[in-house]
């Protein structure tokens, strides 16, 4: 979502003759969308705010839960693509075994975001995905590259979320990239955890909230994370839930 001072900015340029291409270069907006402004169709911030807590300058407004939970399956298995428009698309897959975790990622996409939730199959998984202006403002993680390639950190206001109740987050990060697994030693089963992703940052937001509930955790080998001790495995089983 353009800001205000975009807005006017691109404005004061057109009266001042400078073409489109020109305005373009100048702010690094796209000629489509100065064309738009052009003749007319500026963006509604009134309906903008109403929407998005976040251009309202309020994100701690958003609701907890489902946006943490979001969140982690962002993180864990899902992309932000730009659209014409300013439009971005959050695509989220999802496995087409666990189709109660599909129901999940539906219903999260549509309580932090009043928008549209689309399924399309491919072999073996499902891609959850839905269009806004708003994704690249929930998801400031977006960028160029995949995200193992590049520095992911949350910003003030979604550490703040996450502090708040990291459950949410763990859920979905185990739910995108994580499972729950039996351990047989000498004929005896023992459940674990384990939390598998390529960067190095996510992995630390995942150590981080299972810190703040007193989780045990350990890296498993490199790219793995595991929760082993009893106790702790009680702990998440009390709010993750099985993967279905």
């Amino acid at each position: 979502m353009r800001s205000k001072e975009e807005v006017a900015t691109v404005l004061e340029l057109v009266r001042a003759g400078l073409n489109d291409c020109e305005i373009a270069r100048r702010t690094g907006i796209s000629r489509g969308t100065i064309r738009g402004w052009r003749i007319g169709r500026v963006p509604n911030f009134e309906r903008a705010r109403a929407i998005c807590p976040v251009c309202a300058g309020n994100p701690l407004a958003l609701r907890q839960a489902p946006y943490t939970y979001l969140l982690g399956l962002y993180l864990g298995d899902g992309c932000l693509a730009a659209h014409p428009r300013d439009v971005y698309r959050l695509r989220i897959s999802c496995a087409s075994a666990y189709p109660e975790l599909i129901r999940r990622c539906e219903q999260a996409i549509t309580e932090v975001l009043p928008v549209k939730v689309i399924k399309t199959g491919r072999q073996g998984c499902f891609e959850v995905y839905s269009f806004s202006k708003h994704w690249i403002c929930l998801f400031p993680q977006h960028g160029p590259g995949r995200k193992h390639e590049r520095r992911i950190e949350l910003t003030a206001w979604q550490q703040d979320l996450v502090d708040a109740d990291p459950r949410p987050l763990l859920r979905g990060l185990l739910h995108s990239d994580g499972c729950r697994v039996l351990n047989w030693v000498n004929g005896t089963p023992y459940p674990r955890y384990h939390f598998s992703n390529a960067s190095p940052d996510i992995r630390a937001i995942f150590g981080r909230a299972c810190d703040a509930l007193g989780i045990e955790w350990r890296p498993h080998n490199a790219r793995n994370l595991s929760v082993a001790r009893r106790e702790s495995v009680a702990l998440l089983d009390a709010f993750v839930g099985p993967k279905r």
